[in-house]
């Protein structure tokens, strides 16, 4: 009898492993990816993605031979203007007031690859719209320290939830992993989604 197909995840964030789990998927080896997340001079926001998303396979992809692979990256943006993954306070508060009665894209691109076989890629864009934040409502987000580390500065699926006035597209892409198109995506090129559930 064949061994399963291997699944491997190139990237270290625990909300991917949530999403994933929640259509039955869990990877069999899971590897944090270093890469430079510094973006280009001119370099767009779903360039930026996609280009984030490919580099991240690239470097776990040479070390598991044999196994499928997926990677991610998303990417929050106000116009053109890139929104980082805020350590200090200072930084998530100017994303918050970036984001305050602003509408803006949240866009991940999701890398797959057979073993053997060429990435696909796919990007997906979600439209969230943020209510006007009042200077407490703010101050309030900051002390709860949700922001650390998430693109944005928010977590859509925590506390930040109570600001998002309107959503247009997936609301998985804004937690950090489009589930259809990942599920999809991962079908496409031959892994068996629905049987690798346990």
């Amino acid at each position: 009898m064949n061994a399963p197909p291997r699944l491997v995840l190139a990237s270290a964030s625990p909300r991917r492993r949530e999403l994933l789990a929640q259509i039955g998927l869990r990877p069999d080896e899971v590897i944090a990816a270093d890469v430079d997340e510094t973006h280009l001079k001119d370099e767009k926001p779903p360039e930026l993605a996609r280009r984030l998303a490919l580099s991240k396979m690239a470097a776990v992809r040479q070390g598991v031979g044999g196994s499928f692979i997926l990677s991610a990256d998303t990417v929050v943006a106000v116009g053109r203007r890139i929104l980082p993954k805020p350590d200090d306070e200072g930084a998530a508060r100017r994303c918050l007031d970036l984001l305050s009665g602003r509408r803006h894209h949240v866009f991940t691109a999701v890398a797959a690859a057979a073993p053997g076989a060429a990435e696909r890629l796919r990007l997906v864009d979600s439209v969230v719209t943020f209510k006007r934040l009042t200077a407490d409502e703010v101050a309030w987000y900051l002390d709860s320290g949700e922001w650390r580390g998430k693109a944005g500065g928010y977590a859509i699926q925590g506390k930040a939830g109570r600001f998002v006035r309107f959503l247009r597209g997936s609301y998985s892409n804004v937690v950090g992993l489009p589930l259809f198109e990942t599920a999809n995506l991962l079908e496409g090129i031959g892994f068996p989604v629905r049987s690798h559930d346990r």
